[in-house]
């Protein structure tokens, strides 16, 4: 059974940071490149960055969040890590990890047809 597994989130103050993981069980992990999405209160999902299969390969963000994140993997402990910094008000959204459908294949869609699992969601709440 392939299961992704969020947690980190939390309430934050703008200006602050927060360290996503995702924990994945279920599925040969170093295959596949990673992705992160958001989804805000009362919109669509967003993708927010991936990260290429290999540890130190191409990542890839968003124009709404480069700069501030960071995305990484450890491929022993099969865990995806979103580094949040600089956090803004507009960053309040529930984050997932997501697994793409096919091994090595870079994807950066915010179409949920893109992706074969997500996970339950982690809440991130930027707020004074």
């Amino acid at each position: 059974e392939i299961q992704l597994v969020e947690s980190g989130g939390g309430l934050v103050q703008p200006g602050g940071s927060l360290r996503l993981s995702c924990t994945t069980s279920g599925f040969a992990f170093s295959n596949y490149a990673m992705i992160w999405l958001r989804q805000s209160p009362g919109k669509g999902l967003e993708w927010v960055s991936t990260v290429d299969a290999d540890e130190g390969g191409p990542t890839f963000y968003a124009d709404s969040v480069k700069g501030r994140f960071t995305i990484s993997r450890d491929n022993a402990k099969n865990t995806l890590y979103l580094q949040l910094n600089s956090l803004k008000t507009e960053d309040t959204a529930v984050y997932f990890c997501a697994k793409p459908r096919m091994p090595r294949k870079v994807v950066m869609s915010s179409n949920r047809a893109e992706y074969q699992y997500l996970g339950q969601g982690a809440l991130v709440t930027v707020s004074s």
